[in-house]
């Protein structure tokens, strides 16, 4: 087989974050601007594209490095929220919690998956998926 015959490789690791309970994990005058408040997080989720996210607890090792899928989950007065270069932003139309577990379910067996939530049922609902968990701290730094 020369490297003409080789497929495309494995898909990029996909991180899926809780845009409202990332937002809301701070009481730092969010809910006076939501959107504005899901902007920022988008733009900061931007800053891992080339790196990856943080080496801290509750970060696989794939999820540090990169290529990444970032893809943030917005809803409610958010759903206004575009993506940017390297962070897709999904509008849920509904729960942005059962949109979140349609993009695990979606993302295939063998790709890894990350979400990044504070919410327990979420948290249990893709871990039943494979998916691995962490908190708002990870791409909220001084939380």
């Amino acid at each position: 087989m020369n490297g003409s015959d080789a497929g495309p490789g494995p898909a990029p690791g996909l991180v899926v974050v809780d845009a409202a309970n990332v937002v809301g994990s701070v009481p730092d005058g969010w809910w006076r601007d939501r959107r504005g408040a899901a902007e920022r997080l988008r733009d900061r989720l931007a800053a891992h594209t080339s790196g990856g996210l943080p080496a801290v607890a509750g970060v696989p090792a794939w999820a540090t490095g990169p290529p990444l899928d970032l893809v943030l989950v917005v809803e409610g007065a958010a759903r206004g929220v575009e993506s940017v270069a390297g962070v897709r932003v999904v509008a849920a139309p509904g729960s942005g919690d059962d949109r979140i577990v349609e993009l695990v379910a979606e993302r295939g067996p063998d790709r890894p998956c990350l979400v990044v939530t504070a919410d327990r049922g979420l948290r249990a609902r893709v871990r039943e998926l494979g998916a691995e968990v962490t908190g708002p701290r990870t791409v909220r730094p001084g939380n």
